[in-house]
């Protein structure tokens, strides 16, 4: 896998949180949780959308051709496929076909039209990379 190559690892210590050392998956992934969503379930007082002048309702353009190739074309092809498999290499491959082009678009109109986003479109895998020079990467916010 050419997204995947060798490096060399900075020398690590346990994780650490509230002075407790990580040491089970469960532990590491409420750590990671409490850290890195800390909103999550925090009251919210709904009533200052009360104060928001309401706009009126606009509609959204279809996409062109054009920028979907354009937004398609910016992205790297080697970077780590989704869940899917699928690298930008092999979407820019599928595009050049007219007929899967139009389906594609077709398929990202409805969503918008039907304000409706597929949960399948919402998974993604998130892979926690080391910032380079940390004298310690105990603490999360070192990754």
């Amino acid at each position: 896998m050419n997204w995947v190559k060798k490096r060399k690892l900075p020398v690590t210590e346990v994780i650490t949180h509230n002075d407790r050392p990580c040491l089970t998956p469960d532990c590491l992934w409420n750590t990671l949780h409490s850290t890195f969503n800390t909103a999550l379930h925090r009251c919210v007082n709904l009533s200052i959308l009360d104060e928001i002048a309401h706009k009126p309702r606009q509609t959204w353009n279809s996409f062109s051709r054009y920028e979907f190739k354009s937004a398609i074309s910016k992205c790297i092809d080697t970077s780590a496929p989704g869940p899917d498999k699928m690298t930008w290499h092999h979407w820019k491959l599928i595009i050049k076909d007219n007929d899967c082009l139009s389906k594609i678009i077709n398929i990202a109109d409805a969503c918008i039209n039907l304000s409706h986003w597929p949960k399948y479109f919402k998974v993604s895998t998130t892979v926690v990379i080391p910032k380079p020079n940390k004298s310690s990467y105990d603490n999360l916010k070192a990754f």
